[in-house]
């Protein structure tokens, strides 16, 4: 991860996949309206115009320690490019620094490869009901909360 951030406010755009409980979608609105972003499924963009966008953001919900397949697979297809700047973010029912260094290395791994400079990362608490969770009600209710919103805005204000 490169210390280096987004300077200015250039063309944005976020790449979100969210479903279950569109925890991942609260989060990215958040940042969206601070970095005046658009924000696109997967299935809607067409790889080459990510080359439009000064910063890129990817994020979704973590499933089996990874993005969402079809980031990853995104990620597969688009274009390489030189030196551009993008972010990953996520929610995740089990949060902390190594947990999401873990569950964001495929998709940095696969970005980094194509030429993106991964200039910050963010993640925080989702409700899960996923598995058997749903039968004890699942996991994080309420998240993410007030407080992750604002970490969230934060988070995107250091992009700029």
């Amino acid at each position: 991860m490169e210390n280096n951030r987004f300077k200015g406010r250039g063309k944005s755009l976020l790449v979100l996949y969210s479903y279950h409980h569109h925890n991942t979608e609260k989060i990215a609105k958040v940042m969206a309206e601070v970095l005046n972003a658009e924000i696109k499924m997967p299935d809607q963009i067409n790889p080459d115009e990510l080359q439009e966008y000064d910063l890129v953001g990817f994020g979704s919900g973590i499933y089996s320690a990874k993005h969402d397949e079809s980031l990853l697979e995104l990620a597969d297809v688009i274009p390489e490019v030189n030196n551009k700047n993008a972010f990953i973010f996520s929610t995740a029912g089990i949060t902390g620094k190594s947990k999401s260094a873990k569950d964001h290395s495929k998709l940095r791994e696969k970005l980094v490869s194509k030429g993106y400079t991964v200039i910050d990362e963010f993640q925080c608490k989702g409700f899960n009901t996923n598995s058997f969770l749903r039968l004890f009600g699942g996991m994080n209710k309420g998240r993410p909360n007030t407080e992750d919103l604002k970490n969230a805005e934060e988070f995107a204000k250091s992009l700029i």
